[in-house]
């Protein structure tokens, strides 16, 4: 059973899956090396980044954030700000402060490694860290896999499904609704008379003693972190990192307030809106602002749009249908990642930009008063319509298509709830067989589509550029 704070993590970008797990990962190899009595006495590190980590991890800020992870560094309270600052004393000073206290040497040439070309058979996002004492012996090391999402496993949880599975029964022993497929919420719901978040919130009380408070005030300090970024978003101008492409949010935004009327006369130009409030999310996340992986970075943008959309355009809005909407979608977006992956780099970008299609669809339909049966229908048809989308990032960044993407995403969910509410929650194919569907089709993309640039959109452009040069 997953929280809804697992689902809904703050962090910074530009990725979940690259900047956000692997920070996290340093930071869990800190607190390894303290409970083992051993931090003071590591004389250096080494990190080896391979798959998807290595091919991508220079555009998606992977090197920085495992070193910053190790300098003792999270990503849901690091001031995005101070983050390139501090990775740039690192590696000019050539001096790393394992947990912002033990100093030793570090040169980042030839300490941080990116093993482009070569992966891990368990996983694509994978990375290794070694510790070594004064005599250059290796005294730790730990493989880890970020998962997506900003999820990290150690290599022994990640080869251990037995271990996972009583870990799994003993955390669901104090949760009064457990369920792991869609069938099974839609079975509770219907027997205890509850909606998806009233359950999802229920199960999230017993996380949290019993405590609504403690349950409420996380939620709206996800919502405030998604609204901030809208916000911010919509007032940045100049370029993104790396590419120089342009921020465009700032313009559409002082092109839709400077003419209002235009409300009156396009009946469309909501979408312009709720296009706007993802794009400005996702050009924060590339230029490494905080978001929430919402289910992931590289999805950030699509959540927050339709939340807006609800408290901005929809009459029948309040803090409560907020918290409902976060707390229906985490459950959607659980199934997703139980039952399949979140990660652009195991399943492509139908696993990112899909889910969060889909988990804002059927959050749509439940703060509309739709049935449970209308939020699972509409959380199938924002899945159904990504099947076989790729990830394929060009240069690497998390700029085009993601930017753009999550615009499209955003639009469609809307399309699949009101979908979805014209029916009466009967259809075709079940939100648990598009989820594995989902997966099925993840694995048989080819690698070059999954996040390593190596195809798609990312080759494309980079033959035109050449072109060009020449």
């Amino acid at each position: 059973m997953l929280s809804i704070f697992d689902i809904f993590k703050i962090g910074i970008g530009p990725s979940s899956s690259h900047t956000v797990g692997p920070m996290w990962a340093g930071k869990r190899f800190l607190n390894e090396l303290e409970s083992k009595g051993i931090l003071n006495s590591i004389a250096s590190v080494r990190v080896g980044l391979y798959g998807s980590l290595a091919l991508t991890g220079i555009g998606h800020g992977t090197d920085k954030a495992s070193l910053l992870g190790l300098a003792g560094y999270q990503p849901d309270s690091i001031d995005p700000d101070d983050a390139d600052r501090i990775f740039e004393e690192i590696k000019s000073s050539k001096k790393l402060k394992l947990a912002g206290t033990h100093e030793i040497p570090f040169d980042y040439d030839s300490q941080l490694i990116f093993h482009n070309g070569e992966s891990l058979p368990e996983h694509p996002n994978a990375m290794r860290i070694f510790a070594s004492d004064e005599n250059g012996i290796v005294v730790y090391y730990k493989t880890y896999f970020s998962i997506g999402g900003g999820f990290i496993v150690c290599a022994d949880e990640y080869n251990s499904p037995a271990a996972n599975s009583e870990s799994a029964k003993n955390s669901e022993s104090s949760i009064p609704y457990p369920f792991n497929s869609a069938a099974q919420l839609l079975i509770l719901c219907k027997e205890h008379n509850l909606t998806i978040a009233e359950l999802t919130i229920e199960n999230e009380k017993a996380r949290h003693n019993g405590d609504i408070n403690v349950v409420n005030e996380g939620i709206d300090a996800i919502w405030d972190v998604m609204s901030s970024c809208i916000d911010r978003g919509v007032r940045m101008e100049g370029t993104l990192p790396m590419s120089g492409l342009k921020r465009r949010s700032a313009d559409l935004h002082k092109t839709l307030t400077s003419s209002p009327e235009i409300m009156l006369n396009d009946h469309f130009a909501i979408m312009d809106w709720v296009t706007l409030f993802a794009m400005a999310v996702n050009e924060e996340n590339a230029c490494g602002g905080r978001v929430v992986t919402a289910p992931t970075n590289g999805a950030a943008g699509v959540i927050p749009a339709i939340i807006a959309y609800y408290s901005r355009f929809l009459s029948r809005n309040n803090q409560q249908g907020i918290r409902d909407f976060i707390a229906t979608a985490a459950s959607i977006g659980a199934l997703i990642k139980i039952n399949a992956t979140i990660s652009g780099a195991e399943a492509g970008c139908q696993a990112e930009v899909g889910s969060a299609c889909s988990m804002a669809a059927g959050a749509l339909v439940a703060v509309q008063g739709g049935t449970v049966e209308q939020v699972e229908n509409a959380a199938e048809i924002g899945m159904e319509h990504h099947l076989g989308m790729t990830c394929d990032p060009i240069a690497g960044l998390v700029q085009i298509p993601c930017i753009e993407r999550n615009g499209m995403a955003a639009i469609k969910a809307i399309t699949a709830a009101r979908l979805a509410m014209r029916g009466n929650g009967q259809h075709a194919v079940s939100f648990d067989s598009c989820i594995e569907t989902m997966y099925q089709t993840g694995l048989d993309l080819q690698s070059k589509y999954r996040e390593t640039s190596q195809g798609g959109l990312a080759i494309f452009a980079a033959q035109q550029a050449m072109r060009a040069a020449c």
